[in-house]
């Protein structure tokens, strides 16, 4: 990402046409997970790691919506959950995880409603880095209400709106050309709406900003100029929610 930020300021290698978000992480699939020093993974990391501190996972069928690589596959295994699944968009992304987790169970998905999946079938859903880039984010969340189960667990990140919406782009390098991928910006209060009016309750938010203890990512990658212009935004988000009893 601030490679890209750098080329784009400096006027390198310019931004490609954005791509779809299929295309573009089946191209993305193979260098992914070599991605050092990379902010957002690194600040994902952090968040996902605070929001399931009090998520018992033991014997609990869990579902990884937009799964990529399995970037959190190794600490959710290590939980004993029954079964982790994973559901991605990307044919290339699902390989790369099924190299890694041989027995892993996937699916690849092409739209946000989950047919196939009966009512309640998961105890916890997590999402990391995904929500943006699904258009009918509405239609989505209602589908993740149905197949979980009732005071089931959801844990989110994803880039911060906000940043999206002054221009920032989830972007990478690929034989020497540069890509973005096509986002949606989903305010954080709409998609708190959304969650709440499917019956969810937030139990934890947190957020992230470009600040002092994040510079250092700006100074190894030279572009100390976009630091200072985006100072103080904030530039990921995580929620931890529970879906409430129908019956209570």
């Amino acid at each position: 990402m601030l490679a890209s930020i750098k080329d784009y300021f400096q006027k390198k290698v310019p931004f490609s046409t954005e791509k779809p978000v299929v295309e573009a992480y089946d191209i993305w699939a193979g260098s992914y997970d070599a991605q050092p020093g990379n902010l957002m993974l690194d600040l994902d990391e952090i968040i996902f790691s605070s929001l399931i501190q009090d998520i018992q996972f033991q014997n609990k069928y869990i579902a990884d919506i937009g799964c990529g690589t399995g970037r959190h596959w190794k600490k959710l295994y290590e939980k004993s959950p029954t079964t982790l699944t994973g559901y991605d968009v990307s044919a290339g992304m699902l390989k790369e995880l099924s190299k890694k987790f041989p027995s892993a169970i996937t699916w690849h998905i092409t739209d946000n409603l989950f047919s196939e999946i009966r009512t309640a079938s998961f105890d916890c859903i997590i999402s990391t880095l995904t929500v943006a880039h699904i258009n009918n984010v509405e239609e989505a969340i209602a589908s993740w209400a149905r197949i979980l189960k009732n005071n089931g667990d959801l844990i989110i990140t994803d880039f911060h709106p906000d940043i999206l919406a002054s221009g920032g782009k989830r972007s990478f390098r690929h034989e020497n050309k540069s890509y973005a991928v096509k986002n949606h910006v989903h305010p954080v209060d709409y998609i708190k709406q959304v969650f709440r009016k499917n019956g969810f309750t937030i139990i934890k938010n947190e957020e992230r900003y470009i600040d002092e203890s994040v510079r250092s990512y700006y100074e190894n990658g030279q572009a100390m100029n976009v630091f200072e212009k985006y100072k103080g935004m904030p530039v990921i988000y995580g929620m931890h929610l529970k879906k409430q009893d129908d019956s209570e």
